[in-house]
């Protein structure tokens, strides 16, 4: 008893005001990684001469993006069998997942849309620059995770464990490693590095870089971190790496191939080098 004691017992509700509005704590930090996003971006594009109101647009490519690449991500790679028997609960985004690995894939795809409408800013330039704020975000939907007591790590006796009273599992007493405060601070962490980055080098990386940084460092540490976590779904007992880490993989692979591809084009002028005069007025 004293042992269990010593731990983190985490029995927070996950609705924001219970019984008075049906608010969650998931919803509130996801949208607010949309919106604080927005506006990095805006200020990314004022510093970079670009229309400010360009960044409205990215949010709804981005905001629908994100929600129909998650949920096809988490029907096609985590439950693809149930959903072929209740193919209607594929549109009940509130029950069942979301997959990040999916709307990775959907916001690559969203962004490459509206990139093809806009001459002046490139499929890879807005992927740069669009990753800072989509990592600050990721940290936002994993605190969300822990919220919900979900996502809940592998049993352990570290000192930091939580005991997810409220998780789902048979063994809701059963300490166990916070894997979504693990994600969140990580993803918090590549926040700070590629807004580093950019704040020293802005428009004159090559192409791909802050991209390919993102892929390795979000999908490397994630494939790390799936170590420490419950499995998703079943079927993943009977695998000798789980099914976010076989995604992962190839999301690290295309992460080196931007990387390396960028790095050889470094020196090339990029593509639009003029910038706001107020340049270090907004760096401030």
């Amino acid at each position: 008893m004293e042992s269990i004691l010593a731990f983190i017992h985490w029995d927070v509700n996950p609705e924001i005001l219970p019984g008075i509005l049906p608010v969650r704590w998931y919803g509130l930090l996801f949208s607010l990684g949309f919106f604080i996003g927005t506006w990095i971006m805006a200020k990314i594009f004022v510093n970079e001469n670009r229309p400010e109101s360009d960044a409205d647009a990215i949010l709804i490519y981005m905001v629908v993006a994100t929600i129909i690449g998650a949920r096809l991500g988490h029907v096609l790679f985590y439950q693809p069998d149930y959903y072929l028997q209740h193919p209607l609960e594929v549109l009940q985004i509130w029950k069942g997942g979301l997959a990040s690995h999916g709307g990775a894939i959907g916001i690559i795809i969203a962004l490459y849309l509206y990139s093809s409408k806009r001459p002046d800013q490139p499929w890879l330039w807005i992927l740069d620059r669009i990753v800072i704020p989509v990592a600050l975000a990721g940290c936002f939907i994993r605190f969300g995770n822990l919220m919900n007591s979900e996502i809940i790590g592998r049993p352990t006796d570290v000192p930091w464990a939580f005991i997810f009273e409220r998780a789902y599992v048979a063994d809701p007493l059963t300490p166990r490693h916070p894997a979504q405060l693990y994600e969140s601070i990580t993803y918090l962490i590549i926040f700070f590095i590629l807004g580093t980055i950019y704040k020293k080098k802005g428009h004159k990386l090559p192409q791909g870089i802050l991209f390919g940084l993102f892929l390795i460092l979000v999908f490397g540490m994630r494939f790390v971190w799936e170590f420490f976590k419950e499995d998703q779904v079943a079927f993943e007992a009977t695998m000798e790496l789980n099914m976010g880490q076989w995604l992962s993989i190839p999301a690290v692979l295309g992460g080196l191939f931007f990387f390396v591809r960028s790095l050889g084009k470094a020196g090339t002028p990029p593509p639009f080098p003029e910038v706001n005069p107020n340049e270090d007025k907004l760096k401030k």
